[in-house]
């Protein structure tokens, strides 16, 4: 009788594959040293992988203080009074000294501070003495006066690469504490539907790390435990993850935050022009483009700064201070997000030509989220 085909060696090139990964991604430097010091083939790949789970735990077991559960009581329409769950993270907002929540705009909507249950790690139950809540990014913060409180430390979610190892924190249908791991299947995710046409700062990163119902506002992590994202959505069929869960960077998450402590609202730059959300690629050859991209200008609206810089209906934005433009939603995003008062040079394609052109951006107080509307 013919031997069955072992699986061994492909499970054992995948115990190494995972361990490689996880040192590259983590920087698990111990790990690497060990198997340098002891030689690969007295280490084996159990031990190697023993090692990291121990090295996660550890990140786990000093993150864990800091996250929080979100307790509110909600009406809504054909389900009356529901209570409903979220997390949070604790960080120290630096400018301030102050000790803040981040979480998400959705899982406060409608609630006032004293509506709030905030539940610390140790069992404490308290309410936030004020809020701040941003639609547009659909990220708010909680001030809290409670002693005792252990902040975790921001990351830098510019510096993430596609495959790097991240960690998922928060309490999935109403499970505390709970972690998952995966890592960054994608950045950049923007055009999402999430239910609202509220969000406009989408610029998403993609992880496999389980994020279902209760994880909303919570803390995506790299592996040394610091914040590079908050997780926001899943995309799903059955209202549970399916393996796409996305958040929000934390170098947008910290403009925000910022913004929001210091001027109780979202400053944001805007350019004045109505942008086409279905631009076709049947429109982009009428206008001599080589392929559909960047943002198309449908009509520009008198007194704004796109007015003042001469941009046109029909030119197409394909660059931002030299950097490719997507689509629409890409270009509200990098405008939006700017300084106010701060001049940036635009690639503009018009009737067959290059051109750049300087716009001098200005703050804009109400933003129109309607769909086809974008400025």
């Amino acid at each position: 009788m013919p031997t069955p085909r072992s699986s061994a060696p492909r499970a054992h090139w995948l115990l190494a594959a995972l361990a490689a990964l996880t040192v590259t991604a983590a920087g698990l430097y111990p790990i690497l040293a060990a198997r340098q010091r002891t030689g690969s083939a007295s280490t084996s790949d159990a031990e190697v992988l023993e090692a990291a789970g121990r090295q996660l735990s550890d990140v786990t077991a000093r993150l864990m203080p800091s996250v929080v559960k979100i307790r509110c009581r909600k009406t809504i329409e054909q389900r009356g009074t529901v209570e409903e769950t979220g997390s949070g993270i604790i960080v120290r907002h630096a400018p301030t000294g102050r000790m803040v929540v981040v979480t998400n705009a959705h899982v406060i909507a409608g609630q006032t501070p004293t509506d709030l249950k905030v539940h610390l790690h140790d069992g404490r139950v308290t309410s936030p003495s004020h809020t701040w809540s941003d639609a547009a990014s659909d990220v708010a913060v909680l001030s809290l006066n409670t002693p005792g409180l252990k902040p975790a430390q921001w990351g830098n979610s510019d510096r993430l690469q596609i495959g790097h190892f991240v960690l998922a924190a928060g309490s999935p249908f109403d499970l505390s504490h709970s972690v998952s791991l995966g890592i960054i299947s994608a950045k950049g995710r923007r055009s999402l539907k999430l239910g609202s046409n509220d969000v406009i700062n989408q610029d998403f990163l993609q992880t496999d790390a389980a994020i279902n119902p209760g994880n909303s506002g919570g803390p995506l992590l790299d592996i040394r435990g610091r914040v590079v994202g908050i997780n926001t959505a899943i995309a799903t069929t059955s209202g549970t993850g399916s393996g796409v869960g996305f958040s929000i960077p934390s170098q947008l998450v910290q403009r925000i935050v910022n913004d929001l402590l210091k001027h109780g609202r979202v400053r944001r730059a805007y350019l004045g022009v109505v942008l086409d959300s279905n631009f076709t690629t049947e429109e982009a050859r009428r206008l001599r483009l080589d392929r559909k991209r960047g943002a198309r200008v449908v009509s520009v609206a008198r007194g704004t700064p796109a007015a003042r810089a001469s941009l046109q209906a029909n030119d197409v934005v394909t660059e931002f201070q030299q950097k490719p433009v997507m689509d629409f939603d890409h270009l509200i995003n990098l405008v939006s997000l700017q300084p106010i008062g701060s001049t940036v040079t635009l690639g503009v394609w018009r009737s067959g030509r290059r051109l750049q052109v300087r716009v001098s951006l200005s703050d804009r107080n109400v933003i129109d989220a309607a769909p086809d509307v974008r400025r």
